[in-house]
């Protein structure tokens, strides 16, 4: 999972592949500050800027940092750490490896004193290396064929421009973009903590929550902030609009918690939003609180709020909110009885009314058609829907009422899986098609039991490796009317390289694994690619649909918004 964002990531994979070239004997730690005073600015600073990518016992986001100085000296770090670039260009070996396997160019930390980059290194210091508890047997390599180019050059427009909320990459955190039910307008959020409406390619200034929410916190990490929203179904009537953000551990008291021995990191909140004026820009209206959870990490968090768009009036599911609530780095963390469980919360798809009030805490309801609704299962969380999963990204339907959620992964695989109530699709015990030891190393993969049907796992029905991308970032059906050619494709791509991928829907079921094509792109008439366009940097990609079932593709980098304008087939 985005693995070029947070200044000590590549950093760490050195020490992994590259400790040989550096011997001992150069290490300089011994005139290093390491009183208390200064490893605790170092660990602040850490959480700030690298937790949310990195912890000290388990590979994640970025490799972990224990014991990373038992290999690297203080002035290769301090130099990696202030100028990444300048040392890759200067064909440092470690550094110049770290390109190729990444190829891509982290963030500087140039803006950090040279007292800061001293009291970060003292605190890796003050960490040692983890132990893991392994397998007996030995790990495999994953099998899985590397995605080939479909059939489809996909024509993009620029339409508009967001609003910078930084001076340095990325200029706008885009993470989602939506529409506004009964709306021609699309909105899109920056995660710093603003939602737009974008209208006639102009963006404007819907909803501050960053000014409204004292508590508000968009840092650290890669997740952290505005994470998502959804206007209800029937907001020209009733005025509804709700979101989920992050805030400070502590803020409140959380209605999801871990025991006390578990350090909470920070919490996410949903909230319904009620405008006096349903045409009102910008928002005017009041606030009420639907729930809050506690994360032991960043990353992970509740990244998804979505409402099923084809129910109507009168269907089960008309009204309801689904939730895609991470493990919020728990696993990692060395947790790993926190996921996995119809008794809590974490890594699971959560389904609720928020116009009910049958909750533990009274603020919404739980549906009666939940799995675990009647009560009849012990104390599984009657709010769940579906569980066993890492990070579920993103969630969508498809005009057959199938629905398709995308899984951010964690060392081998990215995953599109077909979701049903009830159903547990495996993680930490599984990820992708193979299983994994949980309470070991992560990244590494083992052959599936011989009597893996007697866990019930429900597998991905489309997975790529991280040869092809890191992080995937899930998408829509085409629903318009504009380019036929892409009826019955769901249109997806990857995060950090942004490249674009589809799957032929019609070739969709359960416990069958569908292959992705890669489309090419022409942006502004240009026979490009995104990664071409940022010289190898992240991309950032998120997709968006709007109220004609067109699609929309953002770039956080730069903060611009494409629309999806034609596709050719390739040749023509």
């Amino acid at each position: 999972m985005l693995r070029s964002t947070v200044g000590l990531l590549l950093l760490a994979f050195s020490i992994i592949t590259l400790a040989s070239c550096h011997s001992r004997s150069s290490l300089d730690y011994a005139d290093l500050p390491l009183d208390s005073l200064t490893i605790e600015k170092g660990r602040s600073l850490f959480l700030q800027n690298c937790s949310a990518c990195h912890d000290f016992r388990q590979d994640g986001i970025g490799p972990q940092l224990g014991g990373v100085t038992e290999q690297v000296s203080v002035s290769w770090l301090k130099d990696f750490i202030a100028d990444p670039k300048r040392l890759i260009d200067s064909g440092d070996q470690r550094a110049s490896a770290l390109f190729s396997q990444y190829n891509s160019y982290m963030p500087s930390f140039a803006h950090y004193s040279e007292e800061d980059i001293h009291a970060v290194i003292a605190y890796l210091h003050s960490i040692k290396a983890p132990v893991t508890v392994g397998n007996d047997e030995p790990s495999i390599e994953p099998e899985i064929a590397p995605i080939a180019l479909g059939d489809y050059i996909l024509e993009l427009k620029y339409e508009a421009q967001l609003p910078a909320s930084s001076d340095k990459d990325p200029l706008a955190r885009i993470a989602k973009m939506a529409e506004q039910p009964g709306s021609e307008d699309l909105f899109v959020l920056d995660l710093r903590g603003k939602l737009y409406q974008l209208k006639n390619g102009k963006a404007t200034t819907y909803l501050e929550i960053d000014e409204l929410m004292p508590h508000f916190i968009d840092a650290p990490g890669l997740a952290t902030g505005f994470g998502s929203f959804a206007f209800h179904p029937d907001f020209q009537n009733n005025g509804l609009l709700y979101t989920t953000h992050t805030e400070k551990a502590g803020s409140a008291p959380a209605d999801f918690s871990y025991s006390d021995s578990i350090r909470v990191s920070l919490q996410w909140v949903i909230s319904e939003w009620k405008t006096t004026d349903p045409l009102a820009v910008p928002f005017e209206g009041s606030r009420r609180e639907l729930l809050r959870i506690n994360m032991v990490g960043p990353s992970h968090g509740v990244q998804e709020l979505t409402f099923n768009p084809l129910a109507q009036s009168g269907d089960e599911d008309y009204g309801l909110i689904y939730l895609g609530v991470g493990d919020g780095g728990s696993v990692g963390a060395g947790f790993h009885f926190v996921t996995n469980s119809i008794e809590t919360i974490w890594g699971t798809i959560i389904r609720i009314d928020p116009q009910g009030n049958n909750s533990k805490n009274g603020q919404y309801g739980i549906p009666p058609g939940n799995p675990f609704a009647d009560g009849n299962n012990g104390n599984a969380l009657k709010e769940i829907y579906a569980w066993g999963f890492r990070n579920p990204h993103r969630i969508s339907w498809t005009k057959d009422r199938k629905k398709i959620a995308s899984n951010i992964g964690q060392a081998q695989f990215e995953s599109l899986y077909l979701i049903e109530p009830g159903h547990n699709y495996g993680w930490p015990l599984r990820e992708g098609t193979y299983r994994i030891n949980e309470k070991g190393d992560l990244n590494l993969v083992y052959p599936l039991p011989d009597d893996d049907a007697a866990y019930n796992f429900t597998y991905p029905i489309a997975q790529y490796s991280h040869q092809d991308g890191n992080a995937i970032s899930g998408g829509f059906e085409y629903w318009g009317n504009n380019i036929p050619e892409l009826h019955g494709k769901y249109i997806f791509g990857d995060i950090v390289n942004g490249r674009i991928f589809y799957i032929d829907l019609e070739e969709v079921r359960q416990g069958h694994q569908v292959e992705i094509k890669e489309c090419r792109l022409n942006i502004d008439g240009i026979d490009t690619s995104f990664g071409e366009m940022f010289d190898n940097k992240k991309v950032d990609i998120r997709f968006g649909r709007d109220s004609a079932g067109e699609l929309w593709i953002s770039t956080k980098i730069d903060g611009k918004i494409y629309r999806l304008a034609d596709a050719r087939l390739a040749g023509n």
